[in-house]
């Protein structure tokens, strides 16, 4: 068995939409450890191809040197092959310390001797779940593959019982998007489709996220009717969000790291697109309705890709009225789950 080592990408969502390359390896006898920085990790403890899973004690943005150096020393001859899933140049060095004889990437930030082997960067924004599966080459997964994420036996009954839940008792909204307010659907919308769905079926919406996004959480349950939410953002840890997105009746979130979470496990969900495109990253599950305006309401600027609406007036999520989003929602419920 060949022991490999995949350098994970530094964002949930990316790291979700790896999966398909994992399981390509694992399918052809490699061992996977995954190097991930800890607010990644997580993901990685779901997937079924990940034989290990090493956090990373470097910080966000930072090239930490020396302490690339130390855990590269410390991992020589343990691995015959690695996977560089980032393009930066400091993602490549860590293998490279290590003395892996197979270093796989893209050419990225011109790591012209880190690698052995680099492909080469493809124009635009590629769909990102075939731009990692290239990297497996010979038998890559079909570019129709989709993530999927499975949790250990209990865990959903043990996050669900010590939150005080019902199993499948609650819709899940994951409200924030760490790229910044152009991709993040109105409060007041949230809050009015929290108020239908409480209304419709008498559960509960959790409200999910990091505690950057708690104030969001706290307009949007100060909206919506009296018990309609509960805000758990900054409460939980990845893992626990991660479960109860897994157990959701229902998800509704904005294109972010917990709708592509949301997708893997094939829950009924609605993704509310604005400055970003369902073409780049959509939620890759046949349970998910995507509302994206696109260029069909007199809008030239969708997509900006820019992390503030250069206008002012963010009308590409505006514009997506919670009626529509509502009905998007029950179509995808009525659908049921993919798995």
């Amino acid at each position: 068995m060949t022991r490999s080592l995949l350098i994970a990408p530094q964002w949930i969502g990316d790291a979700v939409m790896s999966e398909p390359l994992v399981a390509c390896l694992a399918a052809r006898g490699e061992a996977v450890t995954v190097a991930a920085l800890p607010w990644v990790a997580p993901v990685y403890r779901v997937m079924d191809g990940v034989a290990a899973v090493e956090e990373l004690p470097f910080a966000h943005g930072r090239l930490d040197l020396g302490a690339r150096w130390r855990l590269g020393r410390r991992w020589r001859g343990r691995f015959a092959r690695a996977y560089v899933l980032p393009n930066a140049l400091k993602a490549a060095l860590l293998p490279w310390f290590a003395g892996i004889p197979q270093r796989i990437g893209y050419h990225g930030e011109g790591r012209i001797g880190l690698l052995t082997r680099r492909l080469p960067n493809p124009g635009g924004r590629p769909p990102m779940v075939p731009f990692y599966a290239a990297l497996a080459e010979a038998g890559a997964p079909a570019d129709s593959a989709r993530p999927r994420l499975r949790l250990p036996a209990g865990r959903l009954a043990a996050v669900s019982a010590a939150q005080g839940l019902a199993p499948g008792g609650w819709f899940a909204f994951a409200p924030g998007a760490e790229y910044g307010p152009a991709k993040r659907w109105p409060e007041a919308h949230y809050a009015a489709l929290a108020a239908r769905l409480h209304a419709a079926h008498g559960l509960p919406v959790l409200l999910l996220g990091s505690a950057k996004e708690r104030p969001i959480a706290d307009a949007i349950a100060a909206a919506a009717p009296a018990g309609a939410c509960r805000v758990l953002c900054g409460e939980l840890a990845l893992a626990d969000a991660i479960a109860l997105i897994a157990g959701a009746r229902g998800v509704a979130s904005n294109d972010s790291g917990l709708m592509h979470v949301a997708a893997a496990f094939g829950v009924p969900q609605v993704a509310l697109f604005g400055s970003t495109s369902p073409r780049h990253t959509p939620p890759l599950s046949p349970a998910a309705r995507v509302l994206w305006l696109g260029g069909d309401a007199g809008l030239p600027c969708i997509p900006c890709f820019e992390r503030v609406c250069r206008y002012g007036h963010t009308r590409c999520l505006a514009d997506l009225a919670p009626d529509r989003a509502a009905a998007a929602l029950e179509d995808a419920l009525h659908a049921g789950p993919s798995h």
